[in-house]
């Protein structure tokens, strides 16, 4: 973890040391404070699989969608009320089926470009979502 400011709101940055698909664990800290609101002081980033690479997709609540490190936050918070920007890494290539080897794979150098040449509008959004 650590801490800091983004045009003056303040910021904590939490990388999990755990499994993905335990990721609600890291929020243990969080949820002690009893002035955290995940509903509007959590954004968690995830890679998806179900979204085509170099796209992302930010919302302020929904589910899962199936990915485990979301449904992990979601029991830990017993909420499905926080912000997600899922970022994309998908398509599965054709003839792979174990997704969980894919996303532990490193990026093709294409896949690289692509999540490079993103980081601009990630890091705006991330930034607009601060700002609200």
């Amino acid at each position: 973890m650590t801490e800091g400011s983004v045009d003056g709101v303040p910021v904590r940055l939490l990388k999990p040391t755990t499994y993905m698909n335990r990721s609600g664990a890291a929020l243990a800290s969080l949820r002690a404070d009893p002035a955290f609101s995940p509903a509007t002081d959590l954004l968690i980033l995830v890679d998806d699989f179900q979204i085509p690479c170099g796209t992302f997709r930010l919302r302020a609540e929904g589910s899962s969608g199936g990915h485990n490190g979301l449904r992990s936050i979601e029991s830990a918070l017993q909420s499905q009320a926080y912000a997600r920007l899922r970022i994309g890494v998908g398509p599965l290539p054709d003839g792979v089926s174990d997704w969980s080897e894919y996303v532990l794979a490193p990026f093709t150098p294409e896949q690289r470009d692509q999540v490079e040449a993103l980081m601009p509008e990630l890091i705006d959004a991330v930034e607009k979502w601060l700002r609200q």
